[in-house]
């Protein structure tokens, strides 16, 4: 069976808890079998910035100098935050476009999550 949960947290003095209030959600949803889940978190947008959310399955190996290898590929400024076995590369925003396409070349297992401005998305198979 499929099942979606939201929370759209207005009140930020709520932001403390918001991984408690994340958690009960996700555990009432293992009570739909197991399948998967995600997160989708929307953060401050930066004028003419983008970002781009990636996986890997082997995040140890194939992150280590993502960061260096996909500069070369696009102009401007890359910089990287690692969260476990995802990854948010931040860039110029006319540079998405190359940046997918450069991170095929670099490294095909290193799977596109989602682009945006302000959304980061990270998703897995398993228990939610």
């Amino acid at each position: 069976m499929c099942g979606i949960v939201g929370l759209f947290l207005k009140d930020t003095s709520l932001e403390p808890q918001l991984g408690d209030m994340l958690t009960d959600m996700l555990i009432t949803m293992t009570d739909r079998g197991p399948d998967s889940a995600g997160i989708a978190i929307y953060g401050e947008e930066t004028a003419g910035c983008a970002k781009l959310t990636v996986q890997s399955g082997n995040p140890e190996q194939d992150f280590a100098g993502l960061e260096n290898a996909l500069a070369k590929h696009i102009t401007g400024k890359v910089s990287m935050r690692v969260k476990d076995t995802h990854a948010v590369l931040e860039m110029q925003a006319d540079q998405v476009a190359a940046a997918r396409a450069a991170l095929g070349t670099i490294n095909p297992a290193i799977r596109v999550m989602s682009p945006g401005e302000a959304l980061e998305l990270s998703k897995e198979v398993g228990m939610p």
